[in-house]
């Protein structure tokens, strides 16, 4: 079987580790080249910290790149109130062996994409200031990935905004240049990752897997319950189920076969009240070429048992 060769760029996060588990677990189906780290959940600081903590303790050798620390035009807005403090909830890690790399993120990623005989993939789970800085200052990389598979966007409704999701709220200018870029683009938006839950049942199945990382891994998801019960926005099942948004953008990658969309026009609001809204043109009323793949749903029931087999996977290595 041949390997996607991948980029990650992520903002741990709770279900960032969730989306990390997934892609080392599958290192027979997926090579990752390079973890970049971005702001979003938590800050710069937090993020590259917890990125190297948790690989360090699932026992990943991988190099771990310094990203930027603010969006492109606008002021930071992270999300500690849905992530905790730390951005693992109450879960700890041990201090991390891997350490930063001396390559800032940009260039990491610039040197990785123009070193590789494949066409590299990105997988990116937070906001795009990192991409889009690598596109807006490194054009000719272009050539070289296969496609950017983004956990962000919303087609219908938002959890930042009425209109907008926290990713891409966060920098939708960021968006704007990797949407215009020319690339492939999966997005996998709130209206599939609302549908990719698992329930706390599920949730107890992982616990049950009785190791010290199956524990740690249904603490970190099961934080989110307590968080909800503080929060004003959800909808009227969101405190029974856990949502694993950023396990879609890898499981895509794994199995195309378990997800559905079609290929739209889509373009961002850069300000205002809309500012970050993914406004998807589904009906093609505008007359553009499509840009986007956009995600709508999953199969649920295959998406947590692969998710599940991933956390044994990960589990029997660290025994």
């Amino acid at each position: 079987m041949t390997k996607i060769p991948i980029i990650i760029d992520t903002d741990p996060g709770i279900d960032d580790a969730m989306m990390l588990t997934l892609a080392f677990a599958n290192e027979g189906a997926l090579d990752v080249r390079l973890v970049t780290t971005c702001s979003g959940n938590i800050s710069q600081d937090k993020t590259n910290y917890n990125a190297r903590s948790f690989l360090s303790y699932i026992g990943a050798d991988v190099e771990i790149a310094r990203g930027l620390e603010q969006p492109i035009f606008r002021e930071l807005e992270v999300a500690e109130d849905i992530h905790g403090e730390s951005g693992f909830g109450n879960v700890q890690f041990p201090t991390p062996t891997l350490l930063v790399s001396n390559r800032p993120a940009v260039t990491a990623m610039l040197e990785t994409i123009l070193a590789s005989d494949e066409k590299i993939t990105i997988v990116a789970t937070g906001p795009l200031t990192n991409v889009a800085a690598l596109l807006l200052a490194h054009p000719e990389v272009k050539t070289n990935i296969e496609r950017i598979s983004w956990m962000g966007g919303a087609a219908v409704g938002g959890n930042m905004s009425p209109s907008a999701e926290f990713n891409a709220y966060v920098d939708p200018h960021a968006v704007e240049i990797v949407f215009r870029s020319g690339i492939p683009i999966v997005m996998s938006g709130l209206d599939v990752t609302h549908k990719a839950f698992v329930t706390i049942e599920e949730a107890k199945n992982i616990l049950a897997i009785g190791t010290e990382f199956a524990e740690k891994a249904y603490h970190l998801v099961t934080y989110y319950l307590d968080v909800i019960k503080r929060t004003p926005f959800h909808e009227a099942n969101y405190d029974q189920v856990l949502h694993f948004h950023d396990v879609c953008a890898v499981m895509y990658l794994l199995k195309p076969e378990y997800f559905k969309g079609q290929d739209c026009y889509v373009e961002v609001a850069l300000e205002g009240v809309t500012a970050g809204a993914t406004v998807v043109d589904y009906t093609n009323r505008s007359g553009k070429m499509p840009n986007v793949h956009v995600l709508h749903t999953v199969d649920r029931g295959a998406f947590v048992a692969e998710f599940v087999k991933a956390v044994e996977i990960i589990s029997d290595r660290l025994e």
